[in-house]
């Protein structure tokens, strides 16, 4: 997949709330994993020491598909089976792209988390930011241009300065 073809998030994993392992409070190690498809996961570091009120205050860094509607979150707590799925949560991309707001802007959002029967098991705090890329500057003087460069105006009714054109791409129609 190009890249052309991917937005890049930072979503930091803020802290988890009333986690519960089988209705009871989960004690320790547990961790949060991120994931935008089968291809793209990040994982938090363990907490050892929050029990049902984990803080990882971690920043993930995943690449997502510009057609992709969800993310899933799952917080997960390391027993001495294995690793065992807390809750999930899928996030819709709609929360955090579009609207009236910035693609940059910094979103501060919580979600239910629900078990593999589907009960609520605690909640969920991340903050999501779309990473926006750097364009190359068209100012004149990363151009090379000089300033002294352009059309001068006359000085009859505008007052003199420099003419800049931008290019505008119209659709009228006619005989154009």
């Amino acid at each position: 997949m190009a890249s052309t073809f991917l937005r890049t998030l930072e979503i930091t994993v803020i802290s988890g709330e009333d986690l519960r392992n089988d209705r009871r409070p989960i004690k320790k190690n547990a961790f949060a994993v991120v994931r935008t498809d089968s291809y793209n996961s990040r994982r938090t570091d363990m907490d050892t020491d929050g029990g049902s009120y984990p803080k990882w205050n971690q920043k993930l860094v995943v690449d997502m598909s510009m057609h992709a509607q969800f993310i899933t979150l799952e917080v997960q707590c390391k027993t001495s089976l294995g690793d065992k799925t807390v809750g999930t949560a899928r996030i819709p991309v709609s929360d955090f792209v579009g609207g009236y707001v910035p693609e940059s802007y910094l979103h501060f959002l919580s979600y239910r988390l629900r078990d593999h029967k589907g009960e609520r098991n605690g909640i969920v705090n991340i903050s999501v930011r779309v990473k926006v890329p750097e364009y190359a500057s068209c100012s004149r003087t990363e151009l090379g241009i000089p300033l002294g460069m352009g059309v001068a105006l006359g000085q009859r009714n505008f007052g003199g300065g420099i003419v800049t054109g931008v290019p505008v791409l119209c659709n009228y129609p006619g005989k154009y």
